[in-house]
């Protein structure tokens, strides 16, 4: 039988252990960019903002105004709390889901053959006569945005995040800079450290 030396593995999963909470930073500061960039794109005009979710024909005017006018606030609280370190596995859940819902939305649009613009950073709106929708490349974008909420799903556990400081866990590496057991699963317990100092 052939296989990977079990001393390999154990390597590769020290490696790993090491690298993740490394990870989870720089994707949790790469989705708080992406959100912060979004909300502040809309914030500053609400009425475009609806006039622009209006534009995909998914639901009436004034829900589509309303929908527009609260978006913007939605996409920079989960930019905060991203910066922050704070809940982080449950906000990217809502980072995940919103991005679901914007990859639908393109999807309507391209299948209905709607000429506009997805309005994710900033204008958006109905295309001009001649201008073609980029739904391709606003998919493709979307979907590493979507990699990255699925990896904080997955890891949400990083250095410099309040999260470690509601569990009494360390900001930064100490010591050998192995961080505390657990961080590499999927575990997110903020209990979970205090109930094994207690057996």
């Amino acid at each position: 039988m052939t296989g990977t030396p079990a001393p390999d593995r154990a390597s590769a999963a020290g490696r790993w252990r090491l690298a993740q909470p490394w990870l989870t930073v720089l994707v949790r500061l790469g989705l708080t960019a992406v959100w912060l960039v979004a909300g502040g794109a809309k914030v500053g005009d609400l009425d475009h903002s609806g006039r622009v979710v209006h534009a995909y024909q998914l639901m009436p005017y004034d829900v589509a105004m309303a929908v527009g006018a609260v978006l913007p606030f939605v996409e920079l609280g989960v930019g905060l709390l991203l910066l922050a370190g704070l809940a982080t596995r449950l906000t990217a859940a809502l980072s995940t889901a919103m991005l679901l819902a914007f990859v639908g939305g393109i999807i309507w649009a391209w299948s209905k053959g709607l000429t506009i613009d997805c309005g994710c950073f900033g204008g958006g709106g109905e295309l001009a006569a001649g201008q073609s929708p980029s739904y391709l490349a606003d998919l493709l974008r979307d979907a590493g945005f979507l990699a990255m909420s699925a990896f904080l799903l997955r890891w949400p556990r990083g250095w410099l995040a309040a999260d470690n400081w509601l569990r009494g866990d360390p900001q930064l590496p100490t010591g050998a800079a192995v961080p505390p057991a657990g961080w590499a699963d999927s575990d997110d317990d903020p209990h979970r450290t205090s109930r094994q100092e207690n057996r």
